[in-house]
Formats: structure tokens, sequence, C-alpha cells
């Protein structure tokens, strides 16, 4: 039996044990950016009945699919004006409102291991940091996950940085976009929809897509075997936040529980995601036909330099952004991640 097996049989469990209680003390409706059935809101179906476990039942989430009361970029709105009182959703998706939440959300190159980011947030200062960015909007942020850092699925051999020269990769705008064309790759804006047929018919030679095992069980590690595992490039933070003021009403035990289920839920989901990737990985080697590249830290820390390079042209966006870029320097440096 799997750690997420058995977290979710528990939280089943928790939720059938705790529903006649829950209504007793507080009820909060909280909207996800993931569709109903998606793995990842299965999992955060999973959380939210562990916090119905952990609280003894006075805490009632009611998870809802993305789009159920608001567009996915509307929910800080929405939790601020209390149609909303939470969500579980990417952070970017906000960075139009301030860059600063997209430079959290997704500093490209930045890191390596789901740990690293979650090492970050909780001991390093991001939580802090960004409770002091968005309380001001009304919300109060708990905790954050992540779906897990991207493998980057590539049609011709990458082994560094060097590699990337000339290569044309499909990649969102953005950071991501400014960040790989620093690096000296061409990027080209796809939808995904189009990823597998661009590959197929070389008109992409990579793309920033997902994880290793979604790109697997899509058939694009096939037509582009050569990817590269671990990535080095993307992994967005996903941020459980909800509204300040329902926050600040809660006894300080249930912040407690409120914010230990984010941390437990986090380490459930990038288990069930390692052990994911690495069935996809062990499936793909079997083949034959496909050959992971997974780049050393020397390379990793060499892509990590030319990004903070577009980190600090987002940072003079925004006064946030700057303390955004100044605390993920200082942790990365003191970490030894960067020169």
């Amino acid at each position: 039996m799997t750690k997420m097996t058995r977290f979710l049989m528990s939280a089943s469990a928790a939720m059938a044990l705790a529903a006649p209680a829950m209504a007793q003390d507080h009820s909060f409706r909280f909207q996800s950016s993931d569709p109903s059935g998606n793995p990842n809101f299965v999992l955060q179906q999973g959380w939210a009945a562990d916090v119905a476990e952990k609280s003894g039942g006075r805490i009632a989430i009611d998870l809802l699919p993305v789009e159920s009361i608001v567009a996915h970029n509307e929910t800080q709105d929405a939790i601020a004006t209390g149609i909303l009182d939470g969500h579980v959703t990417d952070l970017s998706y906000f960075s139009g409102r301030d860059p600063a939440f997209g430079l959290m959300g997704n500093p490209v190159g930045a890191w390596s291991d789901p740990e690293q980011m979650l090492d970050f947030v909780e001991n390093g200062g991001g939580a802090e940091l960004l409770n002091q960015i968005m309380n001001p909007y009304g919300l109060q942020f708990i905790g954050a996950t992540t779906p897990g850092l991207e493998a980057l699925v590539s049609a011709v051999p990458l082994d560094g940085v060097d590699d990337l020269a000339g290569v044309k990769i499909r990649a969102p705008e953005g950071l991501v976009q400014s960040v790989f064309a620093a690096a000296g790759a061409s990027p080209v804006n796809l939808p995904g929809s189009e990823v597998f047929t661009s590959l197929d018919k070389k008109v992409i030679d990579a793309a920033d897509y997902s994880v290793f095992s979604t790109n697997q069980a899509q058939g694009l590690n096939e037509v582009a075997p050569h990817p590269v595992y671990p990535g080095f490039h993307s992994m967005p933070l996903v941020e459980i936040s909800m509204n300040k003021e329902k926050w600040d009403a809660l006894p300080e035990d249930l912040q407690q529980v409120m914010t230990q289920s984010v941390r437990d839920f986090a380490r459930v989901q990038v288990a069930a995601l390692a052990e994911a990737d690495a069935a996809a990985v062990a499936e793909a080697e079997a083949g034959g036909t496909i050959t992971v590249h997974d780049w050393s830290d020397e390379e990793r820390t060499k892509f990590r330099g030319i990004a903070m390079g577009e980190w600090e042209k987002v940072a003079g966006q925004s006064p946030a952004a700057q303390q955004v870029y100044d605390a993920l320097t200082a942790y990365l440096t003191e970490k030894g991640l960067v020169q």
C-alpha cells in the first residue's frame, strides 16, 4: 500500500467520522485551481479530510474544483470579499496584480528538489514574506505544496546549459521564456495541445510541459526520447491561503492544526509524485529507446545563475518583487545553491 493510498483511506475515514460534528465550529469553502477527478484535486480532498481529523471535527472544509464559483485567477478577490473562504492554487496566477506573486510562485531555475522550496517557505522566511505581501489584500498564507519539479521533454540530448544553444523550446510567455532565452535557447509560444504534434513534426526540439509521469503517460517521451529528469527549470508553488479575518478568528490551536496539516499534505503530494515518476522512469528506460538525462549540480547551478539575472529584472518591477528577490537569493546563497 502506497503512502498516498494510506493517506486517502485515512482521510476518507476521518471525513465520514467527523461529518456530523463539522458544522458546529468552523465551516469554510475553498476553491482549487484543479478540476474534479484530477489526481492533485483528489489529494487536496484528502487534505480537507485530514484537517477534519486533526481538528477533531471542529473545522469543515468544502473543497470545490476550479471555476466552481469564480475563475481561477479571481480567487484572491473572492476570498477578500467573502465569496470564498480560501483557495488551493498556483501563486503565479496573480502576477498581474504584483510581479512578486509570479517570482515567488515559480522562480524558474531556483529549485532542484521540492524539499528546497518547502524549506525556504517553512524555515527560510518565505511564509512570513508571503503574509507580508498577502495580508494587505485580505489573505492569510497558511502553507505551500507543489505538484513537483517538471521534467524537460527533449528530442535532442541536453546534458548542460551549453546544449541549450539554439534549441527551439516550447515555453510559456513570461519568466520561463526569458530565462530560456538568456540561456541561449529559442523559446516558442505554443498551447499545450500542440506540443506532441510539434515535437513529432520537428517544429520544436524540446518543451516545458509537465512532470515526467505525465509526459510518459501522454507519449511525449516516445517522440522526444531525451528527457531531462529530474528537471532543472520549473516547479510551481501551490499556496493554501484563506480570508485573514476568518483566520484571525480561529483559536490558536486550530491555526496550528491548519498549518501542520498543509505541511503534512505537501509531503504526501511530493511522495506521491516521486512514486509516480520513479515508476514512469523505470518504464521509459525498460523500453530501451528513451535516454534519461540528469544534469550535474554544476550545470544546475550554472542555469540558476543565468535565471537570477532575469529574476533581477522582475525584482525592479515592484517593491514586493524586490523583497522576494532578496529573500530568494539570500536563501540560495546560504544553502550553497548559487555561487
